[in-house]
This record gives C-alpha cells, sequence and structure tokens, in this order.
C-alpha cells in the first residue's frame, strides 16, 4: 500500500510539473496519498473525520457556487492600500475579508475613517468578529454575500476574490458606487478593464490594481 501512494504522489506531482501548475500545488500532490494511507493505518476513531469535514466547510462554506477560496493577503499588501487611499475620511469594505487583518489594520491607521468586511464563510466571520472585539477596534465584520450588499455607501471596495468573480464586481462598480470612489483589486485584474493604478506590494509578488470611478 506504501508502494503504492508513493507511486500515486510522484504520478500526481508530475503531471502538476507538467500542466505547470502552482508551486505550492506540488507538496499537496506529492504528500497526499501517503497521507492518507498513515491516517487510515492509525485507526482514528470515526467523528475526527466529521470534525474536520465541519472545520473545512465552516472556513469555506460556498466556495463550491461563488468559486472564491479562502485567500489571505499580508501587511505588506495592508501598508500599500493604505498608502493609496485618499487623505480624507472615508468608508471602506473588504469583501470576502476573510480572517480580518485588513480591515483591522486601516481600522487601525485611519481612525478618521470607517471600514467595514463582509464575509460569507461562518468561522472566517467569527474569527474577525472576535478579533475586533479583543482589540477594541472600530472595525466592523458583517457576515452575507457582498453581491447583495449596496455599494452606494462606500468610497472603497478592496477584493482578493478570483477572476471568475471579477466581471459581476466590475459592473456592481460601475452600477452602484459613487464618482471618485475606488475599486482595489489584489492579484486579479478585469479583462477588458485596464487599471488606473498598479502597484506591486511585494517585490515579484502578485499586482494590486486600482480603478478609479469617473
Amino acid at each position: 500500500m506504501w508502494l503504492l501512494a508513493v507511486l500515486q504522489g510522484c504520478i500526481a506531482a508530475a503531471l502538476t510539473r507538467w500542466r505547470a501548475m502552482a508551486s505550492w500545488w506540488l507538496p499537496i500532490q506529492l504528500l497526499f496519498a501517503p497521507a492518507l494511507v498513515l491516517v487510515f493505518g492509525w485507526q482514528l476513531p470515526s467523528w475526527i473525520f466529521l470534525l474536520a469535514f465541519l472545520l473545512m466547510l465552516g472556513l469555506y462554506w460556498s466556495t463550491y457556487r461563488t468559486q472564491v477560496p479562502l485567500y489571505l493577503s499580508g501587511p505588506r499588501v495592508w501598508h500599500t492600500v493604505n498608502q493609496l487611499l485618499p487623505v480624507r475620511p472615508l468608508r471602506g469594505i473588504d469583501i470576502g475579508s476573510g480572517l480580518g487583518g485588513l480591515v483591522l489594520d486601516l481600522a487601525d491607521r485611519r481612525p478618521d475613517s470607517h471600514f467595514f468586511g463582509i464575509e460569507l464563510a461562518p468561522l472566517p466571520w467569527l474569527f474577525s468578529w472576535l478579533r475586533a472585539r479583543v482589540h477594541g477596534s472600530s472595525a466592523c465584520f458583517l457576515r452575507g454575500d457582498y453581491q447583495a450588499l449596496d455599494f452606494s455607501g462606500f468610497d472603497v471596495v478592496f477584493a482578493y476574490l478570483s477572476p471568475v468573480a471579477m466581471p459581476p464586481l466590475w459592473a456592481k462598480f460601475q452600477n452602484e458606487m459613487p464618482v471618485g470612489a475606488l475599486l482595489v483589486s489584489y492579484e486579479f485584474a478585469i479583462e477588458g478593464q485596464p487599471a488606473d493604478e498598479i502597484h506591486q506590494p511585494i517585490k515579484e509578488g502578485p499586482y494590486l490594481y486600482v480603478w478609479h470611478k469617473h
């Protein structure tokens, strides 16, 4: 069984390399089958697998429908976003806010403004909400689908979604946001809509795209 698992992992890793998939897929493909053999060899009680399933469900929730996985940005991205924001008081929202890092960071840097996050998956939303409460932050976290949210009350929308989500997001930006508003997307551009600004927070990393509402 171990020999078959290792062979399957090697084949999967080779196919990953051949198809030029992202580098982080390589160890996953290589180790997945051997890890399954190892776990089943431990003869763990069945409730552990149910618990793992519920945990994944809480983290990823409706990813199958939205096609937006849990992506996390970092401090360099937050710093760059802060630098490109207008100096006046504003209202900003991170759609698909994940663990809430960007919203909490901006709320701390810009006490003159109001920052919100909206997240559909229950566990990331709960974690963000608790972080804001523990730190006494003014950041506000909503649980729900950003597609049902009216963008007209915001000056800035930040997104770290997926290529599939970008065309509908562009339509909401154009139809709902006021003139002078900003749409900021990390890593994913919008086909046929050249960005007004492009930044690279991390050397050799993804780009940060900015569109101004005219």
